[in-house]
């Protein structure tokens, strides 16, 4: 008698999910090798050896402490409107006015330090950051209000205000602001020395700008992760008309969230002011704002990563002043990795996410 084989159903095999590091390492992987593929495009193109300059770009701002506390301050500024930045992403909105809004906190600080000059430098101090955030604040403000109430995509509405703070920078410091004598490109009259924020030594490092740096980050990481503000806030940029209905002020939170990145925005230019240049000049934000739309992008407004690749970003920028006079390329360069590096990361996320 021939047996028969009973068809049993076969039980679906499990299938093992992969690490979540697996796709962060590939991730990181593509990334690195499309940026660094494009770049040395960018360098053989003009005859220079990618080795000899990509030593230059990641180490030239740890070769002397004048560069390294130059790198310091640019990161400084660059984390603060990253950090921002973070806030108005996991709400669900790009705010491109953030440079408007640095530039407009340069031009807020610089109020007090000319109407209130006789004033103690410690109040003054103060009183400049205060004004900076308030003017970030306000402009990026403005920016959510043509956004909730007018229905301007938040995008033109805050590239129109950067065109604007520039042109109100550039009208104070020709016009009512000038230096005495003459109306000069270069700026305003240099502060006062003793209204510097205060340097390690003969260094150009003032320790305040990034501490106050540091001190926004670890606030705004700690109000998304373990505030119900966070987690209203990340409801809302996942889909604002459900939270709205679920009882989150969908409305409410957008404006916060503009508010904080352009109070932090300001605050940054405010660092330009008393830390950096040291007087108002027409490009006020020099791209620190775009910079930190770079490193926000790049970390998919992840706060505990935004201090390590302001940290690469501000060095790269650094590091690639040394190119013209070492290799005869021109620095804009660190511009092309760095924009790099953000296009390939998000190619990569889309094929990395793609199912197959």
């Amino acid at each position: 008698m021939q047996s028969t084989e009973i068809n049993r159903p076969r039980e679906p095999q499990s299938r093992q999910i992969p690490p979540p590091w697996l796709g962060t390492l590939r991730l990181t992987l593509l990334t690195l090798a499309g940026a660094l593929a494009l770049t040395t495009l960018a360098l053989l193109s003009s005859g220079v050896s990618p080795l000899q300059a990509y030593r230059i770009l990641i180490f030239g701002a740890f070769s002397s402490p004048s560069r390294f506390s130059d790198m310091i301050m640019l990161a400084a500024p660059l984390l603060l409107c990253a950090t921002g930045l973070t806030l108005t992403f996991r709400s669900g909105l790009y705010n491109l006015g953030v440079e408007g809004q640095l530039a407009l906190g340069a031009v807020a600080a610089m109020l007090p330090l000319r109407l209130l000059p006789e004033l103690p430098v410690p109040l003054l101090w103060t009183l400049c950051f205060a004004c900076a955030a308030a003017g970030g604040a306000l402009w990026a403000l403005l920016a959510a209000g043509l956004r909730l109430y007018a229905g301007v995509s938040e995008i033109f509405a805050g590239l129109g205000l950067n065109f604007l703070a520039s042109g109100l920078a550039l009208y104070l410091v020709l016009g009512p602001w000038r230096r005495s004598g003459s109306a000069s490109m270069s700026g305003t009259e240099l502060l006062p020395r003793d209204l510097w924020l205060p340097t390690i030594g003969t260094l150009r490092l003032a320790p305040l700008a990034p501490i106050v740096a540091l001190a926004a980050l670890a606030v705004v990481w700690w109000a998304l992760q373990q505030t119900r503000w966070g987690l209203e806030l990340r409801a809302v940029g996942l889909n604002a008309e459900a939270a709205d209905r679920l009882g989150v002020p969908a409305h409410r939170r957008i404006a916060q969230a503009m508010a904080a990145c352009g109070l932090l925005a300001g605050m940054a230019g405010a660092i330009q002011i008393l830390g950096v240049f040291h007087q108002l000049i027409p490009n006020i934000s020099s791209g620190v704002g775009l910079l930190g739309l770079l490193a926000a992008l790049l970390v998919r407004a992840d706060p505990c990563r935004v201090l390590p690749v302001s940290v690469v970003f501000a060095s790269f920028t650094v590091g690639s002043v040394q190119l013209p006079l070492a290799l005869g390329v021109d620095s804009s360069i660190a511009g092309v990795l760095q924009g790099a590096l953000v296009l390939f990361a998000l190619l990569a996320r889309g094929l990395v996410s793609k199912p197959r």
